[in-house]
């Protein structure tokens, strides 16, 4: 009884401690001169599951040695599953895979200082391909997320092939946060901070429970979720026209209308490319041949979907 009664004792002066310090939150943020973050916890369930369908996803979020995808490895890999439902409602969160990876070389000190990853903590350490995808062999899974997926699904396929098999999606580059009103950036711990809450950062399954929460959002602007906006662009097929031969003295006007450098990795030839939705291709293939070319030539389009998106095949 004595035990018991101590353990109801400390838990009413948390709460209460909790309680002054909440209003002492509200205190300073509503005198205007201070801004208030709070650490983000876990979270268990967003809303309530209820008889709405749902369907699952991971947050994927990967730490290497470095970002040379042919050079470097991976020494930290989470994934964190949860269920939402079409409108991008978030239900229930599961377990987390979170596992470190020794990458057989001393880690860079400068990814120790970003990370706090050291070779201690690797030490020995492996990630089987098994392991993973027995992590994916549960509810089917219809989509991964990850914060920059071009990065982090290369990385990934060239651990595990399954992760080849599966659609991918980018919670920063398909989601208008500046358009949403973000003006800070669009790195993750940005994001947070915008939205009021902080993380331990460049920690892989923290990293995840970031994302998840600020895809968990109802966006200032649009109303909408993040992850509802995610999820619509996720679903909309785009083409990818590459300007192969453009002439080197027009690559800034290239390079302003949103192209990028590809360098002909994977046998592919070298050019500047550019990843429209449909109802855009038309427009642009005719500015290429009046702009670029100044000539009548085929353009090569080819669809992406998010199946190949963000990977070494497009």
């Amino acid at each position: 009884m004595e035990r018991e009664r101590g353990r109801d004792e400390r838990r009413e002066t948390v709460l209460t401690d909790m309680d002054e310090l909440e209003r002492m939150a509200a205190l300073l943020q509503a005198s205007g001169r201070y801004r208030i973050l709070r650490r983000l916890e876990q979270q268990a369930v967003y809303n309530v599951p209820d008889a709405t369908p749902t369907r699952r996803a991971i947050i994927l979020d990967l730490e290497t040695t470095g970002l040379d995808v042919e050079r470097d490895e991976i020494i930290e890999m989470a994934m964190l599953p949860f269920d939402f439902d079409s409108t991008g409602r978030i239900f229930s969160v599961h377990e987390a895979f979170g596992r470190f990876r020794d990458p057989g070389r001393p880690i860079p000190a400068e990814v120790v200082a970003l990370t706090g990853i050291s070779d201690q903590m690797v030490a020995g350490s492996f990630i089987e391909a098994a392991e993973i995808e027995a992590f994916l062999d549960g509810p089917p899974i219809c989509l991964i997320i990850a914060h920059h997926a071009a990065f982090d699904r290369r990385f990934a396929e060239r651990l595990c092939g399954a992760f080849a098999r599966l659609p991918w999606a980018c919670s920063w580059s398909e989601v208008p946060w500046s358009d949403e009103g973000f003006a800070d950036g669009t790195k993750l711990g940005n994001l947070a901070s915008a939205c009021g809450f902080f993380h331990d950062g460049h920690r892989a399954v923290d990293d995840c429970r970031a994302a998840l929460e600020l895809l968990s959002r109802v966006m200032p602007r649009s109303g909408r979720r993040g992850l509802d906006l995610l999820l619509e662009s996720a679903r909309a097929p785009r083409w990818r026209l590459r300007a192969i031969g453009a002439p080197f003295e027009l690559r800034q006007v290239l390079k302003d209308r949103g192209y990028r450098w590809d360098p002909g990795e994977n046998g592919r030839t070298r050019a500047w490319f550019v990843d429209l939705a449909e109802g855009a291709v038309e427009a642009e293939r005719d500015f290429l041949r009046r702009e670029i070319y100044r000539r009548d030539v085929d353009i090569d389009a080819r669809r992406i979907d998010a199946f190949d998106r963000y990977s070494d095949r497009c």
